[in-house]
């Protein structure tokens, strides 16, 4: 047997709380990790991806860095790629049916996920499954005898289907079956924790039930929050394009992350970094400038995916391009309560009408952050923008 030397259970779940919000039950989750220490065993701590699309965002990263934190705590994490599941087609948060993938986009986009969740994880403390392994094995007999121990009425317990059901939106009966099959990967499994988004809370209860059902312990679930978006509002995605891309170049992810407003940068800090909330605190106290904390964050979060050099001359270039030399030094900052372009470049006095601001902006003279924008009604995000407006410069705060 291999010796692990855990910390301490308070030390452990002072670390693991962090960035979660909601642990079922925390109890079970102490005397779990009691037990670990008493018979020197790691936990097993499930969470499960289906390959839907070939690339994450930072979004998806705040459940990767929960699993690395479990990691650091000398837990077995189990990294379930959803090879199965993904033919159903998660139904969470649909107002309609999912179409179910293919065969051809689910290996493609799997082998994408194992390359970047080592961004995060440790390959050599992380387990990866594929659960066509034991649903596969399943049959139609096994899956009958699965779907007999839950009922349609729980079922109709959940948001999205009770919502789709009462609004006369068509269920399909296999839509059913994805909470299920979930479940029952942490029975294959005999999975300890499971980890997943806010979203997913229905999902990993049933996990809990089905493990019931089959004579085993039910798992601790615990939940992280969905990210907000670059917009301050809106849930990390790249249909609303408010997203920063792991696999994208580390100037742009600069460039993006200098975009939050001051208040998105806390959260950011406590969902995409390793800080404690101690540390966090800290820095909350320090009174440094904004600015100059925000930069301390995208540098941290861009190394996480690129080489720590290639994070650094991303930010210098930053600073460079908008505040050395090209910025003119001190600018006040100016409200603008409506995010349109145009306004925000009368609201900064770039601009002397809406017609020279419609002017500018069409002929490519007015940058945002460093990136030309054409559209004068092009909504800035919310937070604080460097805008050039021919040979003016402005700051303002959406």
């Amino acid at each position: 047997m291999v010796f692990v030397a855990f910390l301490p259970v308070e030390e452990q779940l002072a670390y693991l709380r962090k960035g979660f919000d909601e642990i079922i039950r925390e109890v079970e989750l102490k005397e779990r990790l009691e037990e670990s220490i008493r018979v020197n065993r790691p936990l097993k701590v499930k969470v499960g991806f289906d390959p839907t699309a070939p690339d994450l965002h930072l979004g998806h990263t705040v459940l990767i860095r929960k699993m690395k934190h479990f990691e650091d705590m000398g837990h077995r994490v189990i990294f379930v790629i959803g090879d199965a599941t993904g033919l159903i087609g998660d139904p969470t948060g649909r107002n309609a049916l999912r179409p179910p993938m293919t065969r051809e986009e689910i290996d493609r986009n799997a082998e994408t996920y194992k390359q970047q969740v080592f961004k995060i994880l440790d390959p050599e403390k992380t387990e990866v499954r594929f659960n066509y392994e034991w649903l596969g094995k399943l049959g139609f007999e096994g899956m009958i005898r699965l779907a007999s121990r839950y009922t349609v009425a729980r079922m109709l317990e959940r948001d999205d289907f009770t919502k789709r059901f009462q609004s006369g939106v068509p269920i399909a009966i296999h839509e059913f079956l994805y909470p299920l099959a979930q479940a029952y990967d942490s029975v294959a499994l005999e999975a300890d924790v499971e980890l997943g988004g806010s979203d997913q809370k229905f999902n990993l209860l049933v996990g809990r039930d089905i493990q019931r059902e089959y004579g085993q312990r039910p798992q601790i679930i615990a939940t992280t929050p969905l990210l907000e978006g670059l917009d301050g509002v809106e849930k990390m995605s790249k249909s609303k394009g408010n997203y920063v891309g792991i696999t994208e170049p580390p100037a742009v992810m600069v460039k993006k992350l200098m975009s939050i407003s001051d208040g998105l940068m806390w959260r950011y800090y406590e969902l995409l970094t390793d800080l404690t909330a101690e540390e966090i605190a800290a820095l909350r106290r320090s009174g440094r400038n904004p600015r100059d904390l925000k930069l301390d964050l995208a540098e941290r979060i861009v190394a996480d995916f690129h080489p720590a050099s290639e994070a650094r001359a991303a930010r210098e270039q930053w600073m460079h391009d908008v505040s050395q030399g090209q910025v003119p030094v001190d600018l006040p900052l100016m409200g603008c309560a409506d995010p349109r372009l145009r306004q925000c470049l009368l609201a900064a006095k770039v601009a002397s009408s809406g017609t020279e601001a419609d002017r500018l902006a069409k002929a490519g003279a007015v940058e945002v952050d460093g990136v030309v924008v054409k559209s004068p009604a092009e909504r800035l995000t919310p937070g604080e923008h460097v805008i050039r407006a021919g040979k003016k410069w402005a700051r303002v705060r959406v």
